[in-house]
């Protein structure tokens, strides 16, 4: 079995969708403190044939705050500016109805939860489900709270031995973080996944890489992301 860990973030980039593709159990770790900067509630979605970013307000963000202690803005304004954003921006990629049926199914979600690990971990798993990504997920504060307060490389280790494996797959940027010695010193095997080329058509030339699943989705049928573009990665 391999293991993966990872902050949940709202309709994240391919990569992250090929981490979840490369493991057998994916475990968001949504009880670590919430970052500013990165990408739990936001990414880049294709605006005009640029980049542009979109960001689901929160409320009382605090970096000493939990993933799941940090609330998200209820306010029906943004979600349904977002909605025509996309319909505007996308309404002739050839698979606008497949996609926004999906992430309205995700968005419609905030009348019944709270915080932004909820709205975003959905956003993944659903999706997953609607690539074919057979990947179990899991919560780390619902599975894993007896690891809080371990060393940070200790917390992994000891969760891929919760579910009786030895690889653990991390993201690529965690090689600056992670040493392969010291997680086989405690009889795991790590390795980092490089994300591949990944090229599509989109409305126009030059191609835009790296936005959001959802322009990913847009674009390409589930059948061709499953089999062409998720596999389109190293483990090193």
């Amino acid at each position: 079995m391999k293991v993966a860990v990872m902050q949940p973030y709202l309709f994240p980039y391919i990569g992250y969708f090929q981490l979840a593709y490369a493991v057998d159990k994916f475990v968001f770790y949504d009880d670590v403190n919430f970052i500013k900067k990165g990408w739990i509630n936001k990414n880049n979605i294709l605006v005009n044939g640029a980049a542009s970013s979109f960001t689901v307000p929160l409320t009382k963000v605090s970096q000493n705050k939990r993933i799941n202690e940090t609330a998200f803005a209820t306010e029906e304004k943004w979600f349904k500016s977002f909605e025509q954003t996309l319909f505007f921006n996308y309404k002739n990629a050839p698979f606008y109805n497949e996609t926004m049926e999906v992430v309205l199914a995700v968005l419609e979600l905030r009348k019944n939860v709270s915080f932004i690990s909820e709205l975003a971990a959905a956003s993944v798993k659903n999706v997953s489900g609607y690539l074919g990504i057979e990947t179990v997920f899991e919560n780390s504060s619902e599975k894993y709270s007896a690891t809080k307060g371990m060393e940070k490389a200790m917390r992994l280790i000891e969760i891929t031995k919760l579910n009786g494996s030895d690889q653990y797959i991390n993201p690529l940027g965690g090689a600056e973080l992670y040493s392969k010695e010291e997680f086989i010193l405690s009889g795991i095997h790590l390795e980092f996944i490089k994300p591949g080329e990944v090229r599509y058509r989109q409305f126009k030339e030059p191609f835009v890489p790296w936005l959001s699943i959802i322009d990913v989705m847009m674009f390409n049928s589930a059948e061709t992301i499953k089999n062409n573009l998720l596999p389109a990665y190293s483990l090193i």
